[in-house]
């Protein structure tokens, strides 16, 4: 009788002492993120490693040049919106710097420009290169499209907002603005602004452009992340001030090492981070 009464009491030590296995533990559900801008490919990159590391996750990315993300978080339709500012009643995240390179042809000779030079020459107000000290050739300027943060950034940086000539060509598409940038020819030299990832990968691989030093510091990783390189934007997360789970779950992982090191790889500077 004793043997058995002590038998039970082991089996009930040793069921106390494993702990329950809860399931459906981990993040889980559907979460939508929206953007219109060149962190796709990075944000797709976080995506699939997150699901990978939580198999009840399922991220699904609304990617459109002509979409308002900001609108669709606050509507619902959204969880997360990929933008460069931040926004009234939204919360903000910041993932990492994107830095804004000014970019001519490779023929282009100008050494390189002030932020107020580059304010004069996306206002209209500097019209050839030569008085900035290159070649003899007219400004092309190339513009991007209205709704993409990184105008806004760029105009805000400059305090040129709403000052960009009606005159100048529009082009989304990054490959499209430097195979544009890299083929003008005189008597028109052009000149844009794009993503530095996409900019130096451009110049890496051959391609005839050249970024152009603002202010004598050169557009590179390190002078993004320490400040030097003042044309710069943050990469941000918005979602609405309701907690969800899933949520939250990603934008914890979006600042762990590991996903420091993708959005590194994928050419965007991280944001200096303890854990």
């Amino acid at each position: 009788m004793i043997e058995r009464v002590l038998m039970a009491l082991g089996l009930l030590v040793t069921c106390v002492a494993v702990p329950l296995q809860v399931a459906g533990e981990g993040p889980s559900g559907s979460l939508v993120i929206a953007g219109n801008g060149p962190e796709m490919p990075m944000i797709e990159q976080l995506a699939r490693t997150f699901e990978k590391a939580n198999p009840r996750a399922y991220l699904d990315i609304l990617w459109d040049d002509n979409s308002k993300p900001i609108e669709m978080v606050r509507s619902g339709q959204a969880h997360i919106a990929v933008t460069g500012k931040e926004e009234p009643g939204l919360n903000a995240t910041q993932i990492g710097w994107d830095g804004i390179a000014v970019m001519v042809s490779l023929s282009n000779h100008t050494k390189e420009v002030t932020a107020q030079q580059v304010a004069d020459i996306f206002s209209g107000k500097v019209r050839s290169w030569s008085d900035l000290g290159g070649p003899e050739t007219r400004i092309l300027l190339i513009d991007r499209p209205r709704n993409r943060n990184i105008r806004d950034a760029f105009e805000q940086f400059l305090g040129i907002a709403g000052k960009i000539p009606d005159s100048a060509k529009v082009i989304g598409p990054d490959d499209k603005v430097i195979k544009t940038v890299a083929g003008t020819l005189p008597p028109l030299s052009a000149v844009t602004y794009l993503s530095l990832g996409q900019a130096l990968a451009a110049v890496t691989t051959g391609v005839a452009v050249r970024l152009l030093p603002l202010d004598k510091v050169e557009p590179e990783e390190p002078t993004v992340k320490d400040g030097r390189y003042k044309l710069r934007r943050p990469v941000l997360l918005l979602t609405r001030k309701e907690s969800n789970p899933t949520t939250d779950a990603f934008l914890a992982f979006v600042l762990s090492k590991e996903a420091q090191t993708i959005i590194h790889n994928e050419a965007y500077t991280p944001v200096d981070q303890k854990n």
